[in-house]
């Protein structure tokens, strides 16, 4: 079972599920993900937004421009997703399987905390998915609070085992300087 499956109950989802929509309708920006990925790729890339939750980065991506596919294994975020932004590639599905008629992909980003909540022992499994549908010289993007049980010398374990170089990391979605004090990563990996 996965951590986010185990961490949060039903209604936790739900709540999650229309936390930015507020956020938005409150005038807080809540695009830094997408900015730093837009920043990051070419006009019109293609991009798996991967545990994509309710879509809202994938949305952000595709109003900049870029055609993109969200997949996640949470199905109600996913209906919520599909309600919140119609027409939005949002696709149930479980990272791990992957195939390569979903790629391939030029950007593959995993913005909050995706890869701290898998299951326990697959993150290397995963990343190796995301590699098979990632062009060859593609960038993958992930970031999340570090202190999870996942580190960030895991990360970059698992990233160099898919043939990933580490070329960036940030100490939030800013592009602020990283440090090891900081209380979040977010890593952009060649491949």
């Amino acid at each position: 079972m996965t951590r986010w499956f185990a961490e949060w109950s039903e209604r936790d989802r739900a709540a999650y599920a229309s936390r930015f929509e507020k956020l938005a309708a409150a005038g807080h920006d809540i695009d830094g993900e997408a900015r730093l990925v837009d920043a990051l790729a070419a006009r019109g890339s293609r991009i798996l937004d991967a545990g994509c939750g309710a879509g809202r980065v994938a949305h952000a991506l595709a109003v900049r421009g870029h055609d993109v596919l969200g997949v996640d294994a949470d199905p109600g975020l996913i209906e919520a997703g599909r309600a919140q932004h119609p027409g939005l590639p949002l696709e149930h599905g479980d990272l791990l399987e992957l195939t390569p008629e979903h790629g391939p992909f030029d950007l593959v980003v995993a913005a909050g905390n995706v890869l701290v909540y898998l299951e326990p022992g697959t993150e290397r499994a995963v990343l190796a998915a995301l590699a098979a549908v990632l062009r060859p010289g593609g960038r993958a993007v992930f970031g999340f609070a570090t202190d999870r049980d996942y580190t960030l010398d895991a990360l970059d374990a698992d990233a160099r085992a898919v043939g990933w170089a580490l070329e960036h990391r940030f100490a939030t979605w800013e592009a602020d300087a990283w440090t090891d004090s900081a209380d979040w990563a977010v890593s952009v990996f060649r491949a």
